[in-house]
C-alpha cells in the first residue's frame, strides 16, 4: 500500500472527513468478515472451477489506516506448489459508509496499482506476495510516488471459495484481515482438433468390353 496513507501526501480535508467519519460508523471501522463478504459478489456455480486455488479472487474493505477503500484483485495461476500472477489495488478514499468511488470531485484521491506477484501453497494455505509495482491508471487526484507491496496470506476455505487471509505490507497495514471471494476461473486450456488428411479415393477401374 502507499506509504503514508498510501499517496504520501498531507491529509486533507476529505481525509479528515474520513477519520472522522470512522468514529461515526465503528462496525465498518472493524471491517467484520461479515461485513466484507456481504460486499463481494457471488461466486462461480459449484464445480465449475476444477482446481480450487487458480483463478480471479476479490475483496474489498475500508482500512482505517489509510483512510481509504481499497479493492485488491489477485490473479492466481499454480505450477505445482508454485504461484504466479499479478496483484491489482484499486484504491479511493471516500468515507467508510460509501463503498462506491464516486465522480471526480473535490479532493477526492482514485487510482490503480499493478503489481506482480508469486508465493507458495501448501494445501489450502497460501503465501502471495508483490515483487513489483506500477500505476495501472489514476481517475482522481495525484499520481501515487511510493507503494508499499502488499502480501497475503492465508487458507482458502474451497467450499464457499473464499481466501481468509491478512495483509502485511511492511508499513501501515499489519495483520490487516482481508477476506476474498473467487469471482472467476481460467478457462480450461484449449485442445486443437487434430487434422485428418481425407484418404485419396479412386473409383474402381472397369472391365474393357461390352459385357457389364
Amino acid at each position: 500500500m502507499p506509504q503514508r496513507r498510501r499517496v504520501g501526501r498531507a491529509l486533507s480535508a476529505l481525509t479528515v472527513a474520513a477519520m472522522s467519519a470512522a468514529v461515526l460508523w465503528p462496525r465498518e471501522l472493524t471491517a467484520t468478515i461479515e461485513e466484507q463478504r456481504a460486499r463481494l459478489p457471488p461466486p462461480p456455480p459449484p464445480g465449475q472451477c476444477p482446481n480450487p486455488i487458480e483463478g480471479v479472487w476479490k475483496s474489498l474493505r475500508w482500512y482505517p489506516g489509510n483512510a481509504a477503500w481499497y479493492s485488491f484483485e489477485l490473479e492466481i495461476h499454480m505450477q505445482g506448489n508454485r504461484l504466479t500472477g499479478r496483484i491489482n489495488a484499486h484504491s479511493w478514499d471516500t468515507p467508510p459508509n460509501r463503498p462506491e468511488p464516486g465522480p471526480c470531485t473535490g479532493d477526492l484521491s482514485h487510482w490503480l496499482v499493478v503489481q506482480t506477484a508469486e508465493g507458495s501453497v501448501d494445501g489450502m494455505r497460501l503465501d502471495f506476495a508483490a515483487n513489483r509495482w506500477a500505476v495501472g491508471q489514476v481517475f482522481c487526484g495525484s499520481r501515487p510516488y511510493a507503494y508499499n507491496l502488499d502480501h497475503f496470506r492465508g487458507v482458502i476455505d474451497p467450499s464457499i471459495q473464499e481466501f481468509q487471509s491478512v495483509n502485511n505490507d511492511g508499513g501501515l497495514q499489519i495483520d490487516e484481515p482481508t477476506v476474498f471471494r473467487r469471482i472467476r476461473c481460467f478457462e480450461p486450456p484449449t485442445v486443437p482438433h487434430p487434422v485428418v488428411e481425407p484418404p485419396n479415393f479412386q473409383p474402381p477401374r472397369r472391365r474393357m468390353g461390352c459385357s457389364r
